[in-house]
Parts: structure tokens; sequence; C-alpha cells
């Protein structure tokens, strides 16, 4: 298979459009949630049962999900609102209580007395995670907080240069809200990037789609043998979504881009010591998303995402991005996409 050439990569503009990143602002609609943690050490095993005892040495509480994509935006110094629901519970209660302490307006979460807010628990030691268990709901929500949500969505475009949906399947974005979403943002002319998760038909017309490859197997109902497989699978992805462009993250190789070429772009990750995927699909939307706003195209932006998921993975937990850290990485960015050539 022929694989389109990389475009040429300019640093200097890149490290321009990084530079815009703090003058814009960005509107999170998705699931959001809470992010638990104890870490500690293991030197012996539980009596009781064959498992390992873990000492707890520290524990964190963070926001994650939608809450993560918000912690990325203030990290760069970027403006932002979450609209979000969550039940009116102590994770909820934690959720508000984060989102002030970033500096946000907590106003635009939703609480509601009969729903239970997603909280991940991680216990880990010697930087492995072992163990995580969960509390969460996935039902998706009534059409009463559908309009409610619309309510807070309608009130939030007018001060957002972009909207980022973020889906990690626990109910919030249902069709009907996402199209009113898309379809209100149209009207004023901001883009809509998506994070999805299981399902895609609702996201026709946004401005683009940025799955994993676990989420394009799910997506196009098959596994990913090989490349051909990948062609395959977002062909039939971008034909359900009316043709938007599909950029798919693929972990330590970096991304594959597809816009206009048919077999996709690949656009490689500098080699980076990793402790920690979790939170790197969450920096990634976020990244792209203000590469395109300011001015990069998507191969160009995939570098920039390319420099700022190499940074979350070097940490543990679910981490962030500061703008200073993607500039140290941008340059090995470019280089490891320069590598690409024509096969």
């Amino acid at each position: 298979m022929t694989r389109t050439k990389l475009p040429r990569l300019d640093l200097g503009k890149l490290e321009k459009v990084v530079e815009r990143f703090s003058s814009l602002r960005l509107l999170v609609v998705g699931d959001v949630m809470i992010d638990e943690y104890f870490w500690g050490d293991v030197d012996r095993v539980n009596p009781e049962a064959p498992v390992p005892v873990v000492r707890v040495k520290s524990e964190s509480t963070a926001l994650g999900g939608a809450g993560n994509v918000l912690r990325n935006i203030a990290a760069l110094g970027v403006k932002g609102v979450l609209c979000s629901i969550v039940g009116n519970d102590y994770a909820g209660g934690q959720v508000t209580s984060l989102v002030s302490d970033l500096g946000f307006d907590p106003n635009t979460l939703i609480r509601v007395d009969d729903r239970l807010t997603t909280q991940k628990t991680r216990v880990g030691a010697r930087s492995q995670q072992m163990l995580r268990f969960d509390r969460e709901t996935d039902l998706p929500i009534d059409r009463q907080l559908e309009t409610a949500m619309l309510a807070l969505v309608d009130s939030s475009l007018d001060k957002t240069d972009g909207v980022i949906l973020e889906d990690y399947g626990k109910g919030v974005l249902t069709p009907f809200l996402v199209r009113g979403v898309i379809k209100r943002a149209k009207i004023r002319g901001l883009g809509v990037s998506v994070d999805p998760k299981f399902e895609i038909n609702m996201y026709k017309g946004a401005s683009f789609i940025k799955p994993n490859l676990r989420e394009v197997e799910a997506l196009a109902g098959f596994p990913l043998k090989d490349r051909a497989d990948l062609v395959k699978a977002v062909f039939r992805i971008r034909k359900r979504v009316g043709g938007s462009p599909v950029i798919v993250t693929r972990g330590a190789e970096g991304m594959t881009v597809f816009e206009e070429m048919e077999d996709g772009l690949d656009v490689p990750a500098a080699r980076s010591e990793v402790f920690d995927v979790q939170g790197a699909g969450d920096t990634s939307i976020v990244a792209l998303t203000l590469a395109r706003l300011a001015g990069a195209n998507l191969v160009e932006a995939a570098v920039i995402a390319n420099a700022a998921a190499s940074v979350v993975v070097g940490k543990l937990g679910t981490a962030t991005a500061s703008l200073d850290e993607i500039r140290d990485l941008l340059p090995q960015s470019v280089e490891s996409a320069r590598s690409v050539r024509s096969t």
C-alpha cells in the first residue's frame, strides 16, 4: 500500500501555534468523573488470602474524564467551561470543588439526586497500578436533563472558540444532546472535536473525530489485524459521520491522520519512557483542538499533540502537560514525524 507523504513541517510555525493556545477558550461537554489514587509499598502477602498487601504511603484525588480535559485546559493557561452532570453525592461535591479550585465556574455542572457520580479508585505500588475498582452509572440522561444541558451550552457558546465532546460512555452524551450541541455550534461557526467511545452516528458534522485503536475496533465492529484493516475501519467510520476527518491515536506509535487521503498519514511520536498512559487521550484531544484553532493543519496538530501526549505518559496518574513542557518536546516530535518516508 502506498502511503501519503508527510508535508513539510516548520518548527518555528508550530512553536507560534503553541504560543497562541493561551488566548483561546474551550467548551467541554461530556462525562466527568473522580479519579482516586492510593500509592504505597508491597512487602508481604495477605495471610487471609493470596493477595499482596499495599502499605499506603500517599493518596490523591483528581478530576477524570471530561474533568481531565478541563485540567489539561487549565495547565495550558486556556479559559474553559465544563458542562456535565454529576450526582448529588460526596463524589459530586468533590467534582464541583475541584472545578472551582482550577478557577472555573462550577455552576455549569448539574447535580442530580438519583444519579451516582462516576468514581474510579486505583491502587498501586512501585509505579505500577495493581487494582482499580469503579463506582459508576452508564444510564443515559433523560429528556429533561438533555434540555437543561442544552440551555447551559447555549449560554456558553458565545464565550468560546471551540467545543470538545468527551464521551466516556457514562450516559451524558446522548444522541439528542450531541446533535443539539453540533447544530448550535455550527450556527455560530464553531468547530466541534470529538473523543468518542461506543457510538459514532450521532457525531455527524463534527470537525474531527479522535478515537484510539481499541475504539476504532469497537466503532467499526471488527478487529484490526494490520494497517489495511485500520484503513477499512476508518473508511467505515468516516462514512457514518459524513466524511469528517479522523485522527487515530496509536499509543507509543503516535497518530494516523485520515483527512483527504484514504490510506491515512502516519505521524510518529518521539520515543519516550512510559510510566502511565492514563489520560493521554484527554491531553491529545485538547492539544489537537487548540492547535487547529490556532492555525495548524491536522498533520501539524498531530505533531503538537504527540509532544503533549509524550509529556503525560512520562508521569504517574491522571497527568497534564504545560506549555513549556510541550515546547521542550516539539523539536523531537517534529524530527520523529519527519522520519516518515513514502513506501
